[in-house]
C-alpha cells in the first residue's frame, strides 16, 4: 500500500494511524529521510513513532553518502519481499519523492551505474550546453525528453552511456510489481496547503532547526550538497548574516509551496491514485474503510 501527497499535507499521520489499525510497516519515500543528523528540516517521524511502528529508510545513510533511486529500489523491494514472505505485516510506502515511489511501484528499470565524480567533473567543464549537444549524438531519445537546462539528468544520461556503452533511454522501461498495491493519494486546496506549510515551517524553527543547520554547517562544511536543499539553504543564508530569520522562513514557505506544486504535478499523472481530501472530516474513517475493502479483497484472492 502507498501513501502520497504533496509536502505538509499529512501523509505521516494517516500512516501511523493505518499502522496502528493492521499490523504495518512504514517504508519512507523521502530522499532526504534516509540521512543521519538532517532531522529536524526533513520532518522525521519522531523516536516514539518509530518505537511504536517499524520504520524504514530513516537514518540509513550519512549525510556524505549517496542512496541512488537504484540503491533504494533495491533495498525497499527487498524488504517488501521479506514482509511478503513472513506475512507478518503489511507493507506501507509513505512519501512524496516520486522517484523514490515509482521505483516501487511502477518498478522503474533503472540502470545499475553508480555516480562517477571524476568523468561528472570532466563533463561539468565541458558547459552545459555543450553536454546536451553531445547526448543529442549519442542518445536522441533521450535529449528530447530532458530539458537542455537540466544539467542533472544529462550529465546521468551521459554518465550511463560513456559507462555502459549503452543509451540510457535503452535501458529504462518498467517491470511492475505483480502483487497488488493500493495507491492512496491526500490532497487539498493550495491555501490550506500553504496555511499548513507556515504552520509547519515555524514549528520546525521553534525546535531548534537553525541550531542544527549551524551544527551540521560546523561538521561538515556549508558546501555539503544537502545543505543546498530546502529549509537548510535558506536558512544557511541567514546564518552566514545575508538575511533576517523572517526572510528564511519566509523563503522557506515559498519554495515549499513551489515544491509541493510539482509534487502534485507529479502525482496527478498516475490515475491508479484514489484521492482523498486531506482536511475532510472523515478522512481516517475513508481511508480506513477503504484499506479494509482492500486487505480482505486481497486475503480472498490468495495473494
Amino acid at each position: 500500500m502507498i501513501v502520497v501527497g504533496p509536502t505538509a499535507v499529512g501523509k505521516s499521520g494517516l500512516a501511523m494511524a493505518l499502522a496502528h489499525q493492521w499490523p504495518a510497516a512504514i517504508l519512507s519515500a523521502d530522499s532526504r529521510q534516509v540521512y543521519r543528523e538532517f532531522d529536524i528540516g526533513t520532518a522525521k517521524p519522531s523516536l516514539q513513532d518509530r518505537q511504536q511502528v517499524p520504520h524504514y529508510f530513516v537514518d540509513v545513510c550519512d549525510p556524505t553518502e549517496t542512496l541512488t533511486v537504484a540503491g533504494y529500489q533495491q533495498q525497499a523491494q527487498g524488504v517488501i519481499a521479506q514482509m511478503h514472505q513472513r506475512g507478518d505485516r503489511l507493507p506501507l510506502l509513505v512519501g512524496g519523492t516520486g522517484l523514490y515511489v515509482d521505483a516501487i511501484a511502477k518498478g522503474l528499470k533503472i540502470p545499475r551505474v553508480p555516480p562517477d565524480l571524476g568523468l561528472r567533473s570532466q563533463l561539468t567543464n565541458l558547459g552545459q550546453s555543450h553536454c546536451h549537444a553531445l547526448l543529442h549524438q549519442v542518445d536522441p531519445v533521450a535529449s528530447d525528453r530532458i530539458h537542455p537546462n537540466d544539467s542533472v539528468r544529462t550529465l546521468r544520461a551521459l554518465e550511463v552511456y560513456y559507462v555502459t556503452g549503452q543509451t540510457i533511454s535503452s535501458q529504462q522501461g518498467e517491470d511492475p510489481p505483480s502483487y497488488p498495491v493500493l495507491y492512496i493519494g491526500l490532497s487539498c486546496e493550495p491555501d490550506v496547503l500553504r496555511s499548513r506549510i507556515v504552520t509547519r515551517t515555524r514549528q520546525m524553527v521553534a525546535a531548534g532547526l537553525v541550531d542544527e543547520v549551524a551544527w551540521l554547517i560546523e561538521k561538515y562544511g556549508s558546501a555539503l550538497p544537502l545543505l543546498k536543499t530546502l529549509g537548510y539553504a535558506e536558512l544557511q543564508q541567514h546564518l552566514a548574516g545575508d538575511i533576517s530569520l523572517d526572510a528564511a522562513i519566509e523563503q522557506i514557505v515559498q519554495h515549499t509551496c513551489q515544491f509541493a506544486k510539482r509534487q502534485r504535478t507529479w502525482f496527478r499523472k498516475d490515475p491508479r491514485i484514489e484521492w482523498f481530501a486531506a482536511d475532510g472530516p472523515a478522512l481516517k474513517e475513508q481511508v480506513l474503510q477503504r484499506v479494509d475493502q482492500f486487505v480482505q479483497s486481497t486475503a480472498a484472492s490468495g495473494l
